[in-house]
């Protein structure tokens, strides 16, 4: 009724026949009476010819773009210098002997054809025809692709899908809940799940021994460049009487095989290299390096501890320690380069940032007059300076430079273009702390992940410095971008109890607040672990896009509000008593709302 064929389907062979298209209309010319109308559809376009003697000739006026239209003609050759080689459909056309207006469309907000760069309020509100954009449309296709390919993949290595449920219980630890009131229990409330953290964990316990899902999670925190708020999907994966080394083998095989069918860039096949987090906070500032950047943190402490310098000396006699970032070949740059990186320094937690430059055989730096010749060679060789480099310093205590590091290294590297785009780096941090002090109480609390097997386990706890405890935890990162934490488990009760009493909670509260899983490694749990790298994030570096919206079909706007179906929205007196809710709101929204 609608279609003999797509719009991406007709080739050359074709010519001759007579079919039926069906699609949008993408774009019109008129050349001289004769129009050329490009039709679209999800495989992609076919020009259309309509001779002015056809009897649908006048109708041509009140069409507009993006109207839907089906055409019947027949395929002919284009001739050789009107051929199209950037269309797979570039050698034909249809000369159109019939049409039907199958859905008019009024003025559109913003072209789709071409690159309208319309607001992006504006392109959430309308996403349906955001969507239909060759890039976007291209995206959601590779989503889709990436996604069949975890499967496939996933399923051949004897993993099996289950599903969790979405209507859970609200946990005490990580990012805030969304909640859903309860009818039938008044003044009770459900959650949807942060992850099926839980309950893949109880699906090991109940035997079932590899687990994944393509796992929907909603958490209610703000949105970054890397992360939607509201809600996202990860391949959430467990394995049962596994090691660390057994869930690496697996993930490096998937993203191995994902990247190298779907990413157009270079990446190292695995094993990928493992760095200790403690090693990663040192030399890069940060716990997702960006492998493709050279720049690192060397420690420079003991050159300043007796210099005349007295910021750097003052420094590391208090505890602190002196950090240098080597910057290569920028004695050409003018002042403002190092003066706009030393602001750059400061707005982000520094007091100041010094720095050396060596070009031509001397020293440039408003520091140099305070250091000696030995101190000045000395940070020349262990920077591993040569002519034209630069060596900038930061100073202060160890955390809060590690901080700052973590963001001058990047800002340094995109200045200097010294970050490859065209390449994939992945890495695996491991070895994170079980524990660290709060900055604020000085109380040992969790380091990250409460649930993760301490390395050495029940002994570490009984006879090490908690500080110094390690867990079976890691990441894996890509580029700068975190995919995944995962762990190998705590699966022994006595273990976990007293994990938490270190960290300030008693048995009662472990019964209490993870009663279902604890009660079900008191009845024989596998040692196990897992991992779940996020879909959104693959996508969003397969897409070489910068923004996670790109990558989402219907995602929120930055206030996690969805434009389109007016989310959240206000809901009737009706449906908030049947729930046994009032709603009181803050006095301000209370008075706004009073003036409207």
């Amino acid at each position: 009724m609608y279609r003999t064929h797509n719009c991406g389907e007709l080739r050359k062979s074709d010519v001759g026949k007579d079919v039926r298209l069906s699609g949008w209309i993408h774009s019109v010319r008129d050349h001289g009476g004769v129009i050329f109308i490009d039709l679209r559809d999800h495989y992609g376009l076919t020009q259309v010819v309509i001779d002015p003697e056809r009897d649908f000739y006048r109708a041509l006026d009140k069409w507009r773009v993006e109207s839907v239209v089906r055409f019947d003609g027949k395929v002919v050759a284009r001739s050789a210098e009107t051929v199209n080689p950037r269309l797979t459909t570039g050698e034909i056309e249809l000369q159109a002997t019939g049409m039907e207006m199958l859905g008019e469309a009024e003025v559109i907000p913003f072209q789709v054809a071409k690159d309208d760069q319309a607001p992006e309020s504006m392109r959430l509100k309308y996403r349906f025809l955001d969507l239909r954009k060759e890039k976007l449309h291209n995206n959601i296709m590779l989503r889709s692709k990436v996604i069949s390919e975890i499967r496939r993949y996933m399923t051949e290595q004897g993993f099996n899908e289950f599903q969790t449920p979405i209507l859970t219980a609200s946990s005490p630890e990580g990012a805030r809940d969304y909640l859903v009131p309860s009818r039938l229990h008044p003044g009770k409330f459900y959650a949807l799940p942060q992850a099926p953290q839980q309950f893949k964990q109880l699906l090991m316990v109940s035997g079932f021994d590899r687990y994944f899902q393509i796992a929907p999670c909603f958490r209610d925190e703000d949105a970054r460049a890397d992360r939607s708020p509201g809600e996202f999907y990860q391949l959430d994966v467990e394995m049962s009487f596994v090691e660390q080394d057994d869930i690496f083998s697996v993930i490096e095989g998937l993203l191995a095989d994902v990247f190298g069918k779907y990413g157009n860039k270079k990446f190292d096949q695995p094993p990928f290299p493992r760095i200790p987090y403690r090693e990663a906070m040192r030399r890069f500032g940060s716990d997702k390096p960006d492998l493709r950047n050279p720049l690192e943190m060397i420690d420079v402490s003991e050159f300043f501890k007796d210099s005349e310098f007295k910021a750097f000396a003052g420094t590391v006699a208090s505890g602190g320690v002196v950090r240098a970032i080597k910057a290569p070949k920028v004695a050409g740059k003018p002042r403002k380069f190092f003066d706009d990186m030393i602001k750059f320094a400061q707005e982000n937690g520094a007091k100041g940032m010094a720095y050396i430059i060596w070009s031509e055989g001397t020293e440039k730096s408003p520091i140099v007059k305070f250091l000696s010749r030995e101190v000045i060679d000395g940070l020349k060789a262990a920077g591993n300076v040569e002519d034209g480099d630069a060596l900038f310093f930061l100073a202060d205590k160890q955390n809060l430079v590690e901080k700052i590091g973590g963001a001058v290294i990047p800002e340094l590297g995109r200045q200097l273009e010294l970050i490859d785009p065209n390449v994939f780096k992945f890495c695996w941090i491991v070895d994170f702390p079980m524990f660290e002090k709060d900055e604020e109480t000085g109380a040992t609390i969790f380091s990250h992940n409460p649930f993760s097997m301490p390395q050495g386990g029940m002994e570490s706890l009984l006879t090490k410095d908690p500080l110094d405890i390690l867990a079976w935890q890691y990441d894996i990162v890509c580029n700068g971008i975190e995919l995944s934490s995962g762990a190998i488990r705590n699966h022994q009760p006595e273990v976990m109890y007293k994990a938490f009493e270190i960290a300030g909670y008693d048995r009662s509260v472990v019964d209490t607040k993870f009663g279902g899983m604890i009660n079900a490694f008191k009845l024989g749990a596998p040692p196990h672990g897992g991992i779940a790298p996020g879909v959104d994030r693959m996508v969003m570096l397969l897409a070489d896009e910068p923004n996670i919206r790109e990558v989402i079909a219907f995602p929120f706007n930055q206030q996690a509000e969805d434009l389109m179906m007016n989310a959240p929205s206000e809901v009737t007196l009706k449906q908030l008593r049947e729930l046994h809710i009032e709603v009181k709101l803050p006095k301000k929204m209370e008075e706004k709302k009073e003036n409207a």
